[in-house]
């Protein structure tokens, strides 16, 4: 079995007291942070891995 690959688009904000936030609009309620962008792109991905790995546990 391959790995589906599904794209989501992101919206990292810097913030004021440092760092940038993520948010995930097709992903309600998805949200991270990271110090660097990099940092919150990574972040961002495995957010997105774990929202989807627990909608397949509810369903």
């Amino acid at each position: 079995m391959g790995t589906e690959q599904l794209g989501y688009e992101v919206i990292i904000t810097p913030e004021d007291e440092g760092g940038f936030s993520v948010s995930v609009p097709e992903l309600p309620g998805c949200f991270t942070q990271g110090e660097t962008v990099k940092e919150a792109m990574l972040m961002a991905n495995d957010a997105i891995n774990l929202y989807l790995e627990s909608l397949n546990e509810i369903l």
